[in-house]
């Protein structure tokens, strides 16, 4: 059995992130990519699965779990940067990538950016431009919290004071109760207002409305590559899910090529904790449809 926690680290610009590394080091890549406030701790269970099959590579991202917390903004195109320089440093030439949350972003956006890059695209919970607040979450009441979390003050004293990302957030996004054991891994790399910083900041790029611009281009043009290009994909939802519904799911998939929809059954956002057995699964029927047994 692949030991899922254990970590490794790479010099990355002016600092350091951290990484999950299992499977043969001369397998097809699969590379993992969390999104706020996890960290690779996220992909453990699903990671031990894969692993036979391929190398699994899940970076923490820079300023979460155990990578280092340079004194950066945190913003979206901080985070493309860093990403680029692990990816570079770890020489990943291609790779199948497996996202949730803001993970779907960088996804998408490199995907346009370098599609030799990929492989292959498993995805769920994604981020993608919306025109208004009415079309972020499946609950009135996270819509609600999302607009505190974008309102100055207000935010940073419910993220960084209260950490309520961290202890509300998220394990109100699982179906399932979290251990202490588990709750202790998510609060581990924020114990600090200074140190929740990142996590403040992916809420306030979220493109809605237009806004913050740079995050809307970006992701606009790479829905746009996403839905010319001709990769395997497959896109997990859960039910009734957060930011995607089934509904949702199946109509989304329906505009893009050679896209799979997987219903995972309960779930709302972060659902590798819910269902990571379904998701490895998943992860390895994309692989051997793309010609990698």
């Amino acid at each position: 059995m692949t030991n899922h926690s254990e970590m490794h680290r790479v010099e990355v610009l002016d600092s350091y992130m951290t990484y999950r590394d299992a499977g043969p080091k001369n397998g097809p890549v699969v590379l993992f990519l969390h999104g706020n406030p996890t960290s690779s701790y996220i992909w453990r269970d699903i990671i031990t699965d894969v692993a036979p099959h391929a190398r699994c590579i899940a970076p923490d991202l820079i300023g979460f779990g155990q990578s280092g917390k340079p004194d950066i903004d945190y913003r979206f195109v901080d985070h493309i940067r860093y990403l680029d320089a692990f990816i570079d440093a770890l020489e990943i030439s291609s790779a199948f990538i497996v996202a949730q949350d803001w993970g779907t972003a960088f996804a998408f956006e490199r995907a346009a950016r370098l599609p030799e890059f990929m492989r292959g695209l498993a995805f769920m919970e994604f981020i993608r431009p919306m025109e208004s607040w009415d079309e972020f979450h499946q609950v009135p009441a996270a819509r609600e919290l999302f607009q505190k979390f974008r309102t100055p003050e207000i935010g940073e004293k419910l993220i960084l004071e209260d950490n309520i990302f961290v202890e509300r957030v998220l394990p109100g996004s699982i179906k399932r109760p979290l251990t202490e054991e588990e709750m202790s891994a998510y609060r581990a790399p924020f114990p600090t207002p200074e140190t929740r910083r990142p996590v403040w900041r992916f809420p306030n790029q979220l493109p809605i409305a237009g806004e913050p611009g740079d995050v809307w281009a970006l992701l606009s043009a790479a829905h746009a590559a996403l839905r010319e290009s001709t990769y395997p994909k497959m896109l997990f939802v859960g039910e009734p899910g957060a930011l995607v519904s089934p509904d949702f799911a199946r109509k989304f998939a329906s505009t893009l090529r050679n896209c799979e929809v997987v219903p995972l059954g309960a779930g709302a956002h972060y659902l590798q904790e819910d269902h990571p057995g379904a998701i490895a699964a998943g992860v390895r029927r994309l692989m051997e449809g793309a010609g990698q047994r």
